[in-house]
This record gives structure tokens, C-alpha cells and sequence, in this order.
């Protein structure tokens, strides 16, 4: 019977054989940790910055938790999101994380030694990603991203963690101090701040939730209602973390109101074949309803692209056989605007290219655009360039100082007529949307080239002339998917474009995905929504019941269907559409949508 107990021993001594290994090697995992800041994405894009402004966090699909990323490649971007981890020198990591979609990249860079990824082509459900590195004898930071591919769609990513041996990363800054609301308007505030030694960036905090980063010390919060108080923090960030919040101090917005044009507090804006008539028909300017309160005349059109002579020449007989004499044209100006109506020259149309490419082009622009102000005794003037009127050159990247000539002529060009006919001179664009909310992702040629150099080509213009911009009505039609502040793209068809295209233009928008760069967010009595008339109209019609969707939207935040808007603004100036002929053509069925929503 005493047999046993050597054999007892020996079990035991293998146990506690087996128990020193587990504790040692408990012991040396002890001091890994997942070095991986918000890897759930459960606070959003917190520590993560994705190029070209690409990705965003979305309640599903997720792994675990509430949220995942998401993120879209579009163009020369392959939307990679990414962020720097502090770690120790000569030291082991492994990188993991779970990915959805087509071509999904995960991977780390700055290693030191042999810089990893793995990836895969196809994960229509989530996958699990994994690989390792060491790190060289002097690396202590290391960046981990995921990232797509061209023109492949969406990704998703989810769970990323880097578990190794902590980095030392010292103490979080110290609170800012000083901060200063500036410059406010009617949906924006400016804030600076004293500069924080060891800060790596700042984070604002708008009535106590984080809505944007700086580099710097000041930053515009954009996306603000009208007439509205707000309170406004600030933090200090480093890689050790963040810092209290400073004071804070409250800022409220302007109401709103622009300079003084005489039109309605909501107006319903149209084109008006003047010069040529198509399956529509043309329509005498004495018979178009008193609904209409700013009429376009289209169009002005140069003598040649690059020459800035405009001509207006009315239709002739031989086209549109109903065609009123000049004199009745001119007398039917009159009494529309003794009812309080706005006519203006409109110039350009896609057959219209104007491309002031000298001083003497803009010089000539003037005078033939005020000689037909003149001569007719109109409102005002409306530009619509398309085409290749305007274009950037590849070393024009700032639109708030451009220098391309097209555009710095065609600035001072407005200017100038602006200065002339002083302050109820009307001044409104009706730019695509491909030179306007397109640059929310591209400008211009952008910093690798190989772009369309028309892309957001129109932001320098409006940005400059904003103070001056009496309506700006982006064409809503005739355009492609254009990717929204939610980071989607948006097609024409349904309130949802409208929706998205217009939240753009009332929050502002960083340029080329650069935060801070941003373009700001003009008036909502600066903004009428532009949709083609009727189907003959062009591409992208909506029917009544989707326009009543947008306007209740943006005006009260009802109908908005799946896209969040960034505020409401009851203050929006209209509509705008192609054209008062095809609405006519189709029994005025764009005015009754307006006169019912509005009255």
C-alpha cells in the first residue's frame, strides 16, 4: 500500500512542474497589453485618422459591440484609416482585427525592422486578420491601419488589436488654458487657445460632446442653427492621452439674415428659355406666373470661349414663332419687377464655355455683362458656368487663395460688377455639383496629379464671393453619386440627394479631406435647392412628394429618411429649377409643390 506514495510525489511533483511553467508564463503575458487605442470603434474615429476623410463608424454591420468602421476607397484614395501606437524597442508584437468586403488590408509601418500586412480578396462575412513584427533597437512609435482598395466599395473593420510590451508615454498635457470665441456667423463660431507645451493635437467639445480635432490653436465649429447659444471646451492631447477640459465659454450664432434683396422670405427661382426654344416651347416672359420670383434669362453667351464678349440674343422668329418684339420683352421686365420679381442675365449653359483666361477677357466680361444689364434694365446677374469653363491648375491646392486665371479673373470680374450696382445687385451660381460637394473628396488635380482638374473648381469662386451671394442653387441633376458628409455616396433620384448635397453647402465641408481645411458653411437664405422641372428636363427628376420630403427635412428635421443632417434650417431661401418652359410643359407641376409647401 505504501507504493503509492512515490507515485503521488511524482504527480505532484509534475504538478507543480506544470504550475511554475503556467506562472512564468502568466507572468511574461503580464506585461503585454492591447496597445490599441479605441479598436471597437466604439467611440466613433477616435484615435483613427482615415484619408481623404473616408471612413466613418456605423451601428451595423459590427463584430462585438456597438459599432464597427467603415470606410470607402473612391478615386486615387484607398481610404486607409490609421493610427501611431507607442511601443518599446527590441520587442514583439502581434497585430490582429476582423474585416468585411473586398480587399481588406491590415498591416504596420515604421517598424524598424521588416514592415507587415496581410490582407484578403473576399470576406463577405467578418474575418479575422493576423500577423506580428519585432521592432527595431530604436522604434518607439509604430503606426497599424487598414485600408481597401481601388474602386472596390466599402470595408468594414472591427476589433483591431496590437498586443505587446507597453511604450513609456509619460503624462497627458495639462488643460488649455484662454479659450476665446471669435468671429461668429449664422452657423459657425470661431475659437482660439493658448498652446499647451507637449501637445500633440486638440480635441472641441461642443456642450459637452467631442465634434472635431485641431493641429492648432483655433478652429472654426461649423454646422451651427441660427440665433442658438452654445458651449464650447477644449482638451490637449498627447500620446499619454487627454486632458481635462478647459473652461468654457459660450458663444451664440447669428440670426441669419443677409444683406437686403427684396426677395421673399421664400423664393421659387427658374430658368427661362430666352434666347432658343426646344421641345418645351417658348414661353413670353409676360405669361409667367407671379409664383416666380427670380427669373433667369438663358442664356448670355460669349463670342468665343476665351474672348469674355457676352451677347444675349433673344430667340428669332424663325425658331420660336410666339417670340414677343423687344420692346414688349422690356416692358414685361418692368412689370415684373413692379411685383417685386428679380430678372437676371444668366451666362454661360452647357453650351456656353467661358473661360476668362487674361485680364482683358475679364475686362471685356464686365463691360458686355453690364451693357446687357443696362440695355434690358435687369436685377442682376446669374452664373452658370459648366463644362470646362473653369479648371485648376495643378499648383492651385488653396481655395481660399487661388491662382489659376480663370478663376481669379472670373473673382474679380463679379467683384467688380458687385461694386458697380451696388448692394441689391443679384448675385446667384448655379454650379454642378462635380465643382461644388465632388470636392469634398478631390480638388483640383490633388497632390499625386492624375485628377480632374475641374474637381470642387467652383469653391475658390463662391468662397470669395460670399459676403456678395445672394443665392447659390448647386445643380442637383445631370450629376453622378456623389459621396456625403456620412461618408456615402448619394444618387439622384429621391430626397436623399437633395438631402445630403444640401447639408454640405449649410455645414461646410474639409476640402479634399484636409480638416483643416475647411470650407465653411454659408446661409440658409443663401441656399435654393436646384431639381430639374420634369422628366423631359433633364436627369434626376423627383416627384412632388420627394421634394416635400427634402424641404420638411432640412426646414424641420422630419422625413429625413437614413441620412443624419447636421442641423435645421427653417431659413432655407427655396427652390430653384430647369427650367420655367418645361414646367410649363408639364402643367406647372414644380410650381404647385412649391406654392402648396410654402404658400
Amino acid at each position: 500500500m505504501d507504493r503509492t506514495r512515490p507515485v503521488l510525489a511524482v504527480f505532484a511533483a509534475a504538478a507543480l512542474a506544470v504550475s511554475g511553467i503556467t506562472a512564468l508564463s502568466s507572468a511574461a503575458r503580464a506585461a503585454d497589453a492591447d496597445l490599441a487605442k479605441n479598436g471597437g470603434f466604439e467611440a466613433g474615429l477616435d484615435s483613427w485618422t482615415c484619408s481623404a476623410n473616408s471612413g466613418t463608424a456605423v451601428k451595423s454591420p459590427v463584430h462585438e459591440g456597438s459599432s464597427a468602421l467603415q470606410a470607402t476607397p473612391a478615386g486615387n484614395d484607398y481610404a486607409q484609416c490609421a493610427q501611431t501606437v507607442t511601443v518599446q524597442p527590441n520587442s514583439q508584437y502581434s497585430l490582429a482585427g476582423y474585416v468585411r468586403g473586398s480587399y481588406v488590408y491590415l498591416g504596420a509601418s515604421g517598424t524598424g525592422t521588416t514592415d507587415v500586412s496581410t490582407w484578403t480578396q473576399s470576406a463577405p462575412d467578418w474575418q479575422q486578420l493576423t500577423t506580428s513584427f519585432r521592432t527595431g533597437p530604436s522604434t518607439t512609435k509604430v503606426t497599424i491601419y487598414t485600408h481597401g482598395w481601388y474602386a472596390t466599395g466599402a470595408y468594414y473593420a472591427d476589433d483591431i488589436s496590437l498586443t505587446g510590451p507597453a511604450g513609456t508615454v509619460g503624462q497627458p498635457p495639462a488643460t488649455p488654458t484662454g479659450l476665446t470665441a471669435g468671429t461668429v456667423t449664422s452657423s459657425s463660431v470661431a475659437l482660439s487657445w493658448s498652446a499647451v507645451t507637449g501637445a500633440t493635437g486638440y480635441a472641441i467639445y461642443r456642450d459637452g460632446v467631442k465634434v472635431q480635432t485641431a493641429s492648432g490653436t483655433s478652429a472654426t465649429v461649423s454646422g451651427l442653427s441660427a440665433a442658438t447659444s452654445y458651449s464650447f471646451q477644449v482638451t490637449a492631447v498627447n500620446d499619454a492621452g487627454e486632458s481635462a477640459k478647459s473652461t468654457a465659454v459660450t458663444a451664440k450664432t447669428s440670426t441669419g439674415s443677409g444683406p437686403s434683396t427684396g426677395l421673399p422670405t421664400h423664393a421659387l427661382v427658374g430658368y427661362l428659355h430666352a434666347s432658343f426654344a426646344n421641345g418645351s416651347g417658348y414661353t413670353r416672359l409676360a405669361d409667367v406666373p407671379d409664383s416666380w420670383d427670380v427669373i433667369d434669362l438663358a442664356f448670355g453667351e460669349p463670342t468665343s470661349a476665351t474672348s469674355g464678349d457676352i451677347r444675349f440674343n433673344r430667340c428669332p422668329v424663325s425658331e420660336c414663332a410666339n417670340v414677343e418684339s423687344d420692346a414688349d420683352f422690356k416692358a414685361a421686365i418692368k412689370v415684373k419687377q413692379a411685383a417685386g420679381k428679380k430678372v437676371l442675365i444668366s451666362i454661360g449653359g452647357a453650351n456656353g464655355q467661358v473661360q476668362l483666361t487674361t485680364t482683358a477677357a475679364r475686362d471685356t466680361f464686365v463691360s458686355s455683362v453690364s451693357n446687357i444689364i443696362d440695355t434690358y434694365g435687369l436685377d442682376g446677374l446669374d452664373i452658370d458656368f459648366e463644362g470646362h469653363s473653369l479648371s485648376l491648375d495643378a499648383s492651385d491646392t488653396n481655395f481660399k487663395s487661388p491662382t489659376t486665371p480663370v478663376v481669379v479673373n472670373l473673382i474679380s470680374a463679379l467683384k467688380t460688377l458687385k461694386a458697380k450696382y451696388g448692394s441689391k445687385f443679384v448675385l446667384s451660381m448655379a454650379p454642378e455639383t462635380f465643382f461644388v460637394q465632388m470636392g469634398y473628396q478631390f480638388y483640383g488635380t490633388g497632390k499625386f496629379g492624375g485628377q480632374d482638374p475641374r474637381c470642387g473648381a467652383y469653391l475658390p469662386v463662391i468662397y470669395a464671393l460670399r459676403d456678395d451671394l445672394t443665392l447659390l442653387h448647386v445643380q442637383d441633376y445631370n450629376s453622378g453619386p456623389i459621396m456625403g458628409l456620412d461618408n456615402q455616396y448619394h444618387t439622384m433620384g429621391g430626397a436623399d440627394f437633395h438631402i445630403a448635397m444640401t447639408d454640405m453647402l449649410l455645414t461646410g465641408f474639409p476640402v479634399a479631406g484636409d480638416t483643416n481645411n475647411m470650407f465653411p458653411a454659408l446661409r440658409p437664405d443663401q441656399i435654393a435647392i436646384g431639381m430639374p422641372a420634369s422628366v423631359n428636363a433633364g436627369n434626376g427628376y423627383v416627384a412632388p412628394a420627394e421634394v416635400t420630403k427634402t424641404l420638411d427635412c432640412l426646414t424641420k428635421k422630419v422625413s429625413c429618411g437614413s441620412y443624419a443632417t447636421h442641423g435645421t434650417w427653417p431659413t432655407l431661401r427655396g427652390l430653384m429649377t430647369w427650367s420655367i418652359n418645361w414646367d410649363r410643359y408639364s402643367n406647372w407641376e414644380f410650381q404647385k409643390t412649391f406654392d402648396g409647401y410654402f404658400g
